[in-house]
């Protein structure tokens, strides 16, 4: 990272990861290691959280979570964001994922240390999630066009 820092002095150094979204073993690991960095004097400015969510499966402390990094001295972000449901889409499903996403972005919202959102793709049409995983789709909140 101190390559990175010297190369670019004004580009955001970054840990991207998945499953650190949930509380449990894998998240307590990277925010020891992010302290532990930050401790050390790596330059450490963010932690990106890949959000690949199931339709009613959002973590309902996911704002803990980006608490815990944040209050590590790092700027968290949601790099990732998709939630995908099992196809057919129904109106139930679509409904569910709108309070998802309304979710997701609110418990950004409520984290000062959260600076963003990235969707996973631009529409369905372009979406990687039919490919990985099958009978699964409809991740974004724009339709196929």
């Amino acid at each position: 990272m101190e390559a990175a820092r010297a190369a670019d002095p004004s580009a955001k150094l970054y840990i991207n990861e998945y499953n650190i979204e949930y509380a449990g073993a894998k998240a307590t690991s990277l925010l020891n290691l992010v302290k532990s960095l930050k401790a050390a004097g790596v330059p450490l400015d963010g932690v990106g959280f890949q959000c690949h969510f199931i339709v009613g499966e959002v973590p309902s402390d996911l704002q803990q979570q980006l608490e815990a990094f944040a209050a590590a001295g790092v700027e968290v972000a949601l790099t990732e964001l998709d939630i995908r449901m099992t196809l057919p889409a129904t109106q139930a499903l679509l409904n569910q994922q709108e309070t998802d996403y309304r979710n997701v972005v609110a418990a950004c919202e409520a984290v000062d240390a959260c600076v963003g959102i990235t969707l996973w793709d631009w529409t369905d049409k372009y979406s990687w999630v039919p490919n990985t995983f099958s009978g699964q789709g409809e991740a974004c909140p724009w339709d196929a066009v």
